[in-house]
């Protein structure tokens, strides 16, 4: 599967599934929301009538100028707040989840959608910076977070809430660079620098076969909590702003050519928000269910192997960051 295969159909114009009356009075957590998709989700929310959108950002500076502008657009000033979140640094992570935690009285959606597209040396935790924060930082936030949101599902009479891991079915493209990795994937990534260029989509796939894993030891019938994964398709961010200039060019023609708007984009986040115990462990694209793109070799006895290497990789890094963590999660 090539990356024009993958975005050379997709559609444009998608419909905006979240309603009035699945987002009103509730709360919001979304990374990465002072730009892009994140933005153009968190704005989304505050006009549907979302009781507090937590716009989680790097910069402070950045995530006000979105605030502001959020403000302006929707006419309801009080509804956003600006927390830092650096999702390349673990104990900012974990300050981001214990303030939550002590703050927020329910959590009904967390949109992890902050990602890097950098592909070369640059590590961040010990690992490639791809993979410390589209895998690592967003897996962590998720496990500290779990609690939290089941307490949450519990006291709104047995709703949903959901996490919604932003992915790209880039990570398919990968399959032959993640042969040479599949047994123990974090470490093979370290040691095959060859592998830098290939970051980007390799971390998606991580991110994919984690979370299909992880899904299976969380039941949303115990939990309350769905997992799922959401493919916004190729859209016009600021994502490949690091990304070397060979590949920005190449995403830039495609960009031109079958790309999504930012607002476009964003409705598969708000799909992904508001999807149902369905969608638990799945991925969606387009505004619909999305597993019929995933490849068989993600999904058969071999793939379902992969994955739990590949999760049991990421809980072994989480437990070491924060002991217990994992452990808690699965027993809640």
């Amino acid at each position: 599967m090539s990356v024009d295969e993958v975005v050379s159909t997709q559609r444009r114009n998608l419909p905006l599934l979240a309603t009035p009356e699945a987002v009103t009075g509730r709360t919001y957590i979304v990374t990465g929301a002072n730009t892009g998709l994140g933005f153009e989700a968190a704005k989304h929310l505050v006009a549907l009538g979302a009781g507090k959108v937590i716009l989680a950002v790097r910069s402070i500076e950045a995530g006000e100028r979105a605030k502001d502008a959020i403000n302006k657009s929707s006419g309801r000033p009080g509804v956003v707040q600006v927390w830092h979140l650096d999702l390349s640094s673990f104990d900012s992570v974990k300050a981001f989840a214990q303030r939550a935690i002590a703050e927020l009285e329910r959590i009904d959606a967390v949109i992890e959608n902050a990602a890097v597209a950098m592909m070369g040396p640059v590590r961040a935790e010990g690992h490639l910076l791809a993979v410390t924060v589209n895998v690592l930082g967003t897996f962590l936030l998720a496990v500290l977070l779990a609690g939290k949101m089941r307490e949450s599902a519990e006291r709104s009479g047995g709703g949903l809430v959901r996490v919604v891991v932003v992915t790209s079915r880039v990570g398919f493209t990968a399959e032959e660079e993640w042969q040479r990795i599949c047994e123990d994937p974090l470490v093979g990534m370290e040691q095959d620098e060859g592998l830098q260029v290939k970051s980007y989509p390799l971390s998606k796939l991580m991110e994919i076969l984690a979370l299909k894993h992880l899904a299976t030891l969380l039941p949303v019938e115990r939990t309350g909590v769905v997992f799922n994964l959401v493919c916004p398709g190729l859209c016009t961010t600021e994502l490949i702003r690091n990304a070397p200039p060979d590949y920005k060019a190449q995403v830039t023609d495609m960009n031109q050519l079958y790309g999504r708007t930012a607002e476009d984009g964003s409705r598969t986040l708000l799909h992904g928000a508001v999807a149902g115990s369905e969608s638990h462990g799945c991925l969606l694209h387009s505004c619909e269910m999305g597993e019929n793109d995933v490849p068989n070799w993600v999904t058969d006895d071999e793939g379902k192997a992969m994955q739990k290497r590949m999760w049991d990789a990421v809980a072994e890094v989480l437990e070491s960051v924060e002991p217990g963590c994992v452990d808690a999660m699965l027993k809640q």
